[in-house]
């Protein structure tokens, strides 16, 4: 990697941290604690706190693979005892309650979140382990004080009529992404690999809500027992690990045409949706920290090397949030409102030096 390219990872960090920060004042703002995090290696000293509850991912399982909380505000320290990056997710049926991604090995995240009285689902893993259960019962808490949504009724309106869009741009883009791997078109399918995932990147925080339409749709080969042989790795990245890596598209048409289904069910699934509150707000930080963390590592588009086109993506989702939230975060901080712009603009113009005339990105 060049000088330059160190460089530009530097300050895009450097500056998403920033907004990291003020994205979760955003969520400050609407009443919200859930959804915060730290990353630590494993050995070094916690910063859940001695209350956090200790989770281990192993090869196989969760331990402990059921755990019983009081409702209310809980805190997890999920700890990837396994030897690839897995993710931790609590579920309530399909839809994604809070989650951590891209675990590394050896490393600890924490996830601070707020549970309502019920029985979870947890992923433990590999999609193919075994879930574990968590039990919520009724606490001190039980019944909170619900933060005013009086304020947030415009903003997740025009959030929906964003995502709607979004959502049948993705639609569109993976029809005719499909078309050309299953006509054979080789070079066209690689050209249309990295634009056909950009709506997709911009509105994760909401996709990502239907988890078994996530790993359908953007798996990883990680996620799998046998990484890129699983039957059950799917969706995009399987696409791209034939098209890229295998200089083919041989065997990719039943791949091809079960992403297209699996879009038109989220469009289908997300106009029924009243999106959460937390899933708008968070959103923002949601997209920043999964760049920073993890995907800044090249990790998602491994054998395209087209991760700049989905930074670039993830940025204009997050900033979508910001500028429909704006009004909230200048009555609460002004001097903080206009910092996460700047950086915004730090962020954006380091990512235009890396276009092609023609509008594509340079590879990773």
């Amino acid at each position: 990697m060049s000088r330059n390219a160190l460089r530009w990872l530097g300050a895009f960090i450097a500056a998403s941290i920033v907004i990291v920060i003020g994205a979760v004042a955003i969520v400050y703002v609407a009443g919200d604690r859930s959804g915060t995090q730290g990353t630590r290696q494993a050995g070094t000293a916690a910063d859940g706190g001695s209350e956090a509850i200790q989770v281990a991912i192993t090869a196989k399982a969760c331990e402990p693979n059921d755990l019983t909380v009081p409702s209310g505000e809980a805190s997890f320290a999920i700890i990837n005892k396994s030897q690839r990056a897995v993710e931790w997710e609590i579920l309530d049926g399909v839809m994604v309650v809070d989650e951590r991604e891209n675990i590394a090995p050896g490393f600890v995240q924490t996830l601070r979140t707020r549970l309502h009285p019920g029985k979870y689902a947890i992923t433990c893993g590999l999609l193919s382990n075994p879930r574990g259960t968590l039990t919520v019962t009724a606490g001190a808490d039980a019944a909170p004080a619900a933060p005013t949504l009086v304020d947030l009724i415009g903003p997740m309106a025009e959030y929906k009529i964003y995502v709607i869009g979004e959502t049948r741009s993705l639609v569109g883009a993976a029809a005719e992404f499909a078309d050309a791997v299953k006509a054979g078109d080789l070079d066209k399918a690689k050209s249309l690999y990295a634009p056909s995932r950009v709506s997709y990147e911009r509105i994760e925080p909401v996709a990502e809500l239907f988890s078994d339409l996530d790993a359908s749709i953007d798996s990883r080969a990680d996620d799998h027992e046998k990484a890129e042989e699983s039957e059950d790795f799917t969706g995009f990245h399987r696409l791209e690990y034939l098209l890229f890596a295998k200089n083919t598209t041989e065997g990719a048409a039943p791949f091809a045409e079960k992403l297209k289904a699996d879009t038109v069910d989220l469009e289908a699934r997300i106009k029924g949706l009243t999106i959460p509150a937390k899933a708008m707000i968070g959103g923002a930080a949601v997209l920043i920290e999964e760049v920073a963390a993890s995907k800044i590592s090249g990790e998602e588009d491994r054998y395209s090397h087209t991760d700049l086109w989905d930074f670039q993506a993830n940025i204009e989702g997050a900033q979508k949030i910001v500028e429909l939230l704006r009004p909230l975060t200048e009555r609460s901080d002004k001097t903080l409102s206009e910092k996460i712009d700047a950086n915004f603009k730090t962020v954006n113009d380091i990512l235009a030096k890396y276009r092609n005339a023609d509008g594509s990105f340079q590879t990773y």
